[in-house]
Parts: C-alpha cells; structure tokens; sequence
C-alpha cells in the first residue's frame, strides 16, 4: 500500500506543477496574447477593435520580466505591479498564483477561491482557477467539498472534464474506493478527450491500485 500511495503522490506532483508559468518564462509576452485568446477570446476582440495590441505586447512584456524576477517574492510584486483590468488581470492573477504558493500558500489560496468565482474572468478561466484550488489544497480540504467541486468541473462539455476526472480518481482513491477510482479511470483510458500523458497516468494509476487494463 504505501507503494500505491507513494504512486498517487508523484503523480498528484505531476498533474500539480504549472506548466502555465514555464511557457509564459519562455515565450513571453506572446504566450500571453496565446493564453488571453484561450480563456477569453471575446477580450481579445476588444483590442483588436480598440487597436491595443501594442497594449497587449507591454503586458505582456512586463509578465514576462516579473516571471524571470530573482525570487518568488520579486516575482508576486512585479506581477502585482502590473496595471490590467477584467479578463486579463484575471489572467495575470492566475499566473501569480505559482510564486505565491510559495511565498504564501493561504494567499495563493484565496486568490484561487477568488478567482473561481470572478465575474471579470471568463467561465473557462474560472473553472480553470476552481481545478487548481482542487489540486493547490490537497488533504488540507475535506474530500466531500472537493469531490463536489470535481463533480461541476468534470460534466459533459467543460473544458477541464478529464483533468478533474483524473482529480476525482485520485480523492476517491484517498477516501478508499479504489475500485471506483478504477471505473474512472479506465473510462479515461479510453476517452477520445484523454491526452496521451493523462491516459499514460489513468492506465499507470490502474495497475498501481491492482486494477486490469484488460476489457471486463
């Protein structure tokens, strides 16, 4: 058992780390106009009628320098610098969100809870907040609130439903239904949604609870 539980950590690491902020450090201010267009693309309308893509790239440019600032600390209050309103400092705010988990997990927290619920942000980028508050809290919330959340983000049709399928295999496994964590999974094996890393874990997490990747 503690093989298994030291299994679902590592991959509850995996799914945890934000890849978000290692591409904004790397391509910059146009990752930022690329995440804009993802989680809001109405916004991105707007500049382009009101002419601000030249706007967008300052933004941009300054995520940027605040992502490759010396320290987590330097990073939260470069970003927290930056002058943006409705949906792209939503964005920027989620973006945050890596550095203050560790100069201030409750912050980084609130934020999430925060963000999960803005009515600046667009529906994809709060149920993208409301997934990372799921994963940034951990044990530390009950699996009820947690599971009830996943429950919302994994319906038919939301942009994360595989990811927090994956998020619900894993509290369940944690409550000890691992055989209903198993039924989840397996469906995401086979889920045309399923990106070939999350199917990866789905089909690793299935042997490591003692589960069968053979049908039946």
């Amino acid at each position: 058992m503690s093989n298994t539980d030291s299994f679902i950590d590592e991959v509850t690491e995996e799914v945890r780390r934000d890849r978000l902020f290692a591409v904004m450090k790397r391509w910059g201010w146009v990752a930022a106009v690329a995440v804009v267009v993802l989680v809001g693309g109405a916004a991105v309308n707007e500049y382009r009628k009101a002419s601000a893509e030249a706007e967008a790239q300052a933004t941009g440019d300054a995520i940027r320098a605040a992502i490759e600032a010396e320290s987590p600390s330097a990073s939260v209050d470069a970003l927290n610098a930056i002058e943006a309103e409705g949906e792209t400092r939503a964005m920027v705010r989620l973006i945050e969100v890596s550095p203050l988990l560790e100069t201030d997990r409750p912050a980084a927290l609130k934020t999430l809870e925060e963000l999960s619920t803005d009515a600046d942000a667009s529906e994809t980028l709060r149920q993208l907040a409301s997934l990372k508050l799921v994963i940034a809290q951990g044990k530390d919330a009950p699996a009820e609130a947690r599971l009830e959340r996943l429950t919302t983000l994994s319906s038919a049709g939301m942009p994360f439903r595989t990811l927090a399928l994956e998020q619900t295999a894993l509290v369940l496994v944690e409550m000890g239904q691992a055989e209903k964590a198993i039924g989840i999974l397996k469906s995401l094996v086979n889920d045309q949604e399923s990106t070939a890393g999350l199917r990866r874990r789905a089909a690793q997490l299935i042997v490591a609870l003692g589960g069968s990747l053979d049908e039946g």
